[in-house]
């Protein structure tokens, strides 16, 4: 009697297999994977929009109790309300996407980020498209400050404020990559997360110059103005919505977004790439 042969096992692919892809299919389906993982995201938001304008209480806040206090001072380059608004933008754009890893924190928690994984999904994309579901919302309450604003004295450049929005979003992508990083290296506790976002945070915002101009400062804390990256980054939004699209800062503020952009995909894509 023969021994039976076993049939050698089949080989099998998985979802993070590598395939031969030509770079157009590469690009095609990373494209089509980031409208995928945009639309999970965005779809929660779309369902409750009066969570956006809760969210918005903040800024709105400081937008009419703060901002008239600036409008009845001097000492500004511009107007105060088109130094101001800027600022709040900044702001929003800070505590937006920079705590965008939350929303994570609770995946890893419930292991639903673990089912995506498992799926052909292109990690980068599932980085690309959280990020812009960040800034999506983003821009939601950024046009709508905007318009609350024009009233008290904000005028209006369309291409400043365009190219002030496209700046928002390089940086809002880096600070939300960041921000999943975090996210990542403090699962599953958490208290990572909340300590060092709640330590960053203030130091950033206070140092950028977003509610008080650093010139009325110490030279000290002007100094470490200078060294923040996001105080470029405000005085590259004021110059935009004022219409200096030429301005130097503009050049400057355009660096440091790309900079934390750089970095922060990079980082985010390696901590995807690696599967948690």
């Amino acid at each position: 009697m023969r021994p039976s042969r076993k049939k050698p096992p089949e080989a099998r692919t998985t979802p993070n297999a590598t395939t031969t892809e030509n770079p157009g299919e590469a690009g095609l389906r990373f494209f089509r994977d980031t409208g995928t993982v945009f639309r999970r995201e965005i779809t929660p938001s779309l369902r409750e929009p009066t969570a956006i304008v809760f969210s918005m209480a903040q800024p709105l806040l400081f937008l009419f109790l703060f901002g008239p206090l600036l409008a009845g001072t001097s000492g500004f380059p511009t107007s105060p309300w088109q130094w101001f608004v800027p600022g709040i933008l900044v702001m929003m754009c800070l505590f937006g996407p920079m705590m965008a890893g939350y929303n994570l924190l609770v995946e890893l928690g419930s292991g639903s980020l673990e089912r995506m994984l498992v799926t052909p999904l292109n990690r980068s994309a599932m980085l690309v498209g959280r990020t812009l579901k960040d800034f999506a919302l983003l821009l939601v309450q950024a046009v709508l400050l905007i318009a609350l604003s024009m009233p008290l004295g904000f005028q209006l450049h369309p291409a400043g404020v365009l190219a002030g929005l496209a700046l928002l979003l390089v940086f809002g992508v880096g600070l939300g990559s960041l921000s999943y990083v975090l996210a990542i290296a403090a699962h599953p506790g958490g208290e990572l997360f909340y300590a060092v976002t709640q330590l960053v945070l203030f130091p950033l915002m206070l140092l950028s110059g977003v509610l008080l101009p650093m010139d009325f400062g110490p030279a000290w804390l002007q100094v470490a103005a200078r060294i923040n990256p996001v105080s470029h980054i405000a005085d590259a939004e004021r110059a935009l919505f004022a219409g200096r699209l030429l301005d130097p800062s503009v050049l400057s503020g355009g660096i440091a977004a790309v900079a934390i952009a750089a970095l922060g995909l990079l980082l985010g894509i390696r901590a995807m790439k690696r599967g948690l």
